[in-house]
């Protein structure tokens, strides 16, 4: 379904600012509070949140993150989505989200309608109450940017940093094939997997895969290291190649490091208990610069996406 509308009879501009706020208070729904927990007032109040406090920003784009070929409710659930994996990547939980939207006058109701149910359908599943936004007009454009409020699941937040040479290289899921298959639109977000390991004291680092791997991983590496990775052990999605699964993106899996002196064993046992119908894989370690062996797979002829290049 394509955003855009030639008639000015189905155009958000034949309603305007005032009447289109009103329609998406009823397309949220129970996704949204009422005002002053949600939308109706220049700032929404929220409750005050125990421990560490989380925050995240993504946005959807038409031409960049979707096209006329994906459900505008898929468009919906995916944006917020792409969000909760950015939190599950912290070990958080969500609390909140701001919406903040720009548009074409052309812009289809019935498109944006769809976009909204399917925004609060996510919503609605993963208990994230919609509480404000904004809109605003440019021409040629339909954008939309969630600002997602989270907290720590636990007693502890995991970043990217923290890994040490010598430690292991897993991911979650499989990987590749995103784009051409739909599964990047069509994804659950990690959040119980999230929250799961950064209560395991052996995982030191964690992040998502948005970019692909073979950008990703550089910023799980530390200093003095490069990661050895093992290209039979990479988990494809079924006719991916190799390239595929380090550079798609857009897989939305988790990527952590497992402290070299763990018991992988247990922690396999341990990980298929708690998630039987998730893989997880150890696809290498991080070596020391200089000492990594020549059937070692390279990411050096491999690059994932990287905005502005």
């Amino acid at each position: 379904m394509h955003p855009f509308t030639q008639r000015h009879a189905e155009s958000v501009s034949a309603w305007g600012e005032a009447r289109l706020i009103a329609a998406i208070r009823r397309w949220l729904g129970t996704a949204s509070p009422r005002a002053p927990f949600g939308i109706g007032d220049d700032c929404a109040v929220l409750p005050a949140s125990p421990g560490q406090q989380l925050i995240t920003v993504d946005p959807v784009i038409f031409g960049r993150h979707f096209d006329a070929s994906v459900p505008p409710r898929a468009v919906g659930a995916k944006l917020l989505k792409r969000n909760l994996s950015d939190l599950a990547a912290m070990g958080g939980r969500p609390t909140a989200a701001v919406l903040a939207l720009t548009l074409d006058r052309r812009v289809s109701r019935r498109w944006l309608e769809e976009f909204y149910r399917g925004l609060a359908d996510s919503a609605r599943r993963y208990r994230v109450p919609i509480v404000g936004g904004d809109i605003a007009q440019a021409d040629g454009v339909i954008a939309a940017s969630l600002t997602l409020l989270g907290s720590a699941a636990g007693p502890r937040v995991l970043t990217r940093t923290g890994a040490r040479i010598g430690d292991w290289i897993y991911v979650t899921g499989s990987l590749g094939g995103s784009l051409t298959t739909g599964r990047h639109f069509r994804f659950s977000p990690r959040l119980a997997e999230g929250a799961w390991l950064a209560r395991q004291p052996e995982v030191r680092a964690m992040m998502d895969l948005s970019d692909g791997l073979a950008k990703d991983l550089h910023a799980l590496t530390p200093p003095g290291a490069v990661p050895a990775l093992e290209a039979e052990q990479l988990p494809k999605h079924r006719g991916v190649s190799v390239k595929a699964a380090l550079t798609d993106g857009e897989d939305y899996e988790l990527l952590f490091a497992l402290k070299q002196s763990a018991d992988r064993s247990a922690f396999a046992r341990a990980w298929h208990r708690r998630f039987p119908l998730v893989r997880v894989t150890n696809i290498g370690r991080f070596a020391r610069t200089g000492s990594v062996s020549a059937q070692a797979l390279s990411l050096a002829d491999y690059h994932g996406y990287e905005h502005l290049r």
